[in-house]
């Protein structure tokens, strides 16, 4: 038997005092004078014996009342079964997972409202002990300091679900940080409630704890269920424009061992619902709906993914932006400049377009990086940091459209074209232009899938133009336009995130007519139109950091992010044009930010509407069972797995493995017996 306060047993010298008094009469003895003194001599000797037999009783039950009370102030207990028990001595630190995933079912109970329950059951093993601590996936501020049992239930009223998922190695290393700002005797033992998903439980075989520290495992009995979310959404093409016909993509996931049929996917714009589109999602797999739709009026539109699917319902909405006809930059560059203006022709007259021309002696170094498309036309040469400067748009995502003057310089472009993945450019213009008639153009290559109209698509016989390269290249990329003399005109090379198109021939007359061709028009619009980078419809809370285009952006500007009325300002760097966000998480805020729509401010203005979602990883219903748990740390003998968190009897099993059984309750039953004993001693003992 041990004792959990074993300085109250200092309490047993208090049986000294009935025991002095009963040794030490100090009742004054007073004298009564009667006439017959033999008689009441004879009653004296006769009522002797039976007074000190009942003082010796009441001695016997007041000392064995004192005992027995100041054994129950010292809690004895019988020890546990187990070796490596709990030490009531020391910190108890209990983690609750509050995740999105805690709100699946068993049973018509949500598992964060089952694992409360036996939580808190729990916590009545602990009533007085004060050095109990909670910790959920909010890591907030109150769960710094040591509570007592009352204290955190009261707690466990209000804890709700948390957006911020945490791995089991981030959940130890907050406990341990925690109890070691306390310096507490005994040995510590940690407690996790938790579903144990697989997908946010990080690695679990690489965690390893301290062997003097007790850990107790006490999963939800979760099974896996069918449950669909959204993974991800993307656009046909790199923008959209307003009054056409808009192509979204949704790929949905289903998490599930049971496939979903018929899941009715529905896609609004600004709270109106545009589309729906029906999906078929195999069991652990996923499937891609196509939504068409048209915009009215340019600028930012808040679009949503909506479904229904229960009991998982958290993961039912997935939010996007879409920058309606955004404006696509053009910087042309020319050396040679052809005498129709065709470049400036052909993207002036359009208000998507943004175009700058400049020679390309005077063109500015910083126009290049804020530009989606550079047209070099008639550039002999490439001198100075020219070369590197487009390199840089390549690798940023933009793109170059190279069209040659009439005698260019080979060497000069031979360097900068092979770093692009294009090799062998020769010259092959020796004499006079002889145009050669263009072949007809592959309808199927994605390029032209919206530049012929389906009447045209069936001809056969087309009015095609004619040209005369003046160099060549060996094939790289994708073949655009070709000559009847199987000679490439016009390449896509895809080089990183950007592209490079390249002509075969100047756009002048006298080699060729294409200029003056209806195709060229479309043509150009499509390399623009593909320049534009790709817009990020929506970004994750964990993608830290979040990268954003902004304009004129100033080292000391402060940007900040609001939802609603809440106003957050996140840590920011600036990189030229781009903005780096990180996003912060639940224990940086005090509560977590619940997704949608987020505004970009900048001097109070709204300069950029993003949208941000969870990490699907807590869509994916696997968990560990048990006895998987038991398997992962079979290694380690101070951690204990147990079964069944949803039967009503796991405190009482707990408490008799690992904490032993109380006995204080019949010492202190005890000690109210012996009270009576002595008042029924005293009263009816004559």
């Amino acid at each position: 038997m041990g004792f959990l306060f074993p300085s109250f047993l200092w309490g047993l010298l208090a049986v000294s005092v009935p025991i002095a008094i009963h040794i030490f009469n100090f009742r004054r003895t007073k004298k009564v004078y009667f006439t017959n003194v033999a008689f009441l001599k004879a009653v004296e000797t006769k009522t002797r014996s039976v007074r000190q037999v009942k003082h010796w009783l009441v001695l016997a039950a007041r000392v064995l009342a004192i005992i027995c009370l100041a054994l129950a102030f010292a809690q004895p207990f019988l020890p546990a079964k187990n070796n490596f028990a709990v030490d009531r001595k020391g910190i108890t630190s209990l983690y609750l997972d509050n995740s999105l995933s805690m709100e699946s079912e068993l049973n018509n109970k949500r598992y964060l409202d089952i694992a409360t329950a036996r939580l808190s059951e729990l916590l009545g093993l602990f009533r007085n002990a004060t050095s109990l601590q909670l910790v959920t996936n909010d890591f907030s501020a109150q769960e710094q300091g040591l509570y007592a049992s009352e204290k955190l239930r009261d707690r466990l009223t209000t804890i709700g679900l948390s957006n911020t998922p945490r791995t089991f190695e981030q959940v130890y290393k907050r406990q341990e940080n925690l109890m070691a700002r306390h310096q507490h005797p005994g040995k510590n033992q940690l407690f996790w409630f938790s579903d144990f998903q697989k997908s946010t439980s990080g690695n679990l075989s690489g965690l390893k704890t301290d062997t003097t520290n007790q850990l107790f495992l006490v999963p939800v009995q979760a099974a896996a269920e069918k449950n669909v979310f959204v993974d991800s959404a993307w656009l046909n093409t790199p923008f959209i424009r307003e009054l056409q016909n808009n192509i979204l993509f949704v790929k949905v996931s289903n998490s599930g061992s049971e496939a979903a049929r018929n899941v009715v996917l529905k896609l609004n714009l600004d709270n109106t619902q545009a589309s729906t589109a029906s999906v078929n999602v195999p069991a652990n797999g996923s499937a891609t709906a196509k939504f068409n739709f048209n915009l009215k009026g340019k600028g930012y539109k808040k679009g949503q993914i909506t479904f229904d699917d229960f009991p998982v319902t958290f993961d039912n909405n997935y939010y996007f932006v879409l920058n309606a006809s955004p404006l696509i930059r053009v910087l042309h560059i020319y050396g040679q400049k052809s005498t129709g203006n065709y470049i400036e022709n052909v993207y002036a007259n359009d208000s998507l377009f943004s175009l700058q021309s400049y020679s390309a002696n005077n063109v500015d170094p910083g126009l290049i990086k804020k530009t989606d498309l550079v047209v070099l036309e008639g550039v002999t040469a490439l001198s100075g940091s020219l070369p590197q400067d487009l390199q840089e748009l390549i690798r940023n995502g933009g793109s170059i459209t190279v069209i040659p003057p009439a005698a260019p310089n080979t060497e000069s472009y031979n360097g900068f074209l092979a770093r692009l993945g294009v090799n062998g450019l020769a010259a092959t213009q020796n004499g006079d232009p002889a145009p050669v008639a263009f072949a007809a153009p592959d309808r199927n290559n994605p390029f032209f899938s919206d530049v012929f109209e389906e009447s045209v698509r069936q001809e056969l016989n087309l009015n095609l133009p004619s040209a005369s390269p003046v160099w060549s290249w060996a094939n790289a990329g994708q073949m655009v336009l070709a000559l009847r003399n199987g000679q490439t005109y016009l390449n896509q090379v895809t080089s990183g995130t950007g592209k490079l198109y390249l002509f075969a021939a100047p756009l002048n007359p006298e080699y060729g007519n294409i200029a003056q061709h209806a195709i060229f028009v479309p043509i150009m619009y499509k390399i623009a139109a593909s320049s534009v980078r790709a817009q990020r419809t929506s970004f994750k809370f964990d993608e830290n950091p979040i990268s954003l285009n902004v304009e004129k952006a100033q080292p000391n500007t402060v940007y900040k992010l609001r939802r609603n009325k809440t106003e957050v300002i996140p840590v920011q760097r600036i990189a030229g044009n781009q903005l780096l966000l990180e996003i912060p998480q639940g224990d940086q805020l005090g509560e977590g930010l619940d997704a949608g729509y987020f505004e970009l401010l900048k001097d109070n203005k709204v300069e950029q509407i993003i949208a941000l979602n969870h990490n699907n990883a807590e869509s994916k219903l696997q968990y560990y069972s048990p006895d998987e748990l038991r398997t992962i740390f079979a290694g380690q003998k101070n951690i204990q797995v147990f079964d069944r968190i949803d039967d009503d009897a796991f405190s009482t099993a707990f408490q008799q493995q690992n904490m032993g059984t109380n006995l204080w309750k019949y010492f202190l039953y005890a000690a109210l017996f012996f009270l009576l004993v002595e008042i029924a001693l005293i009263r009816f003992l004559k």
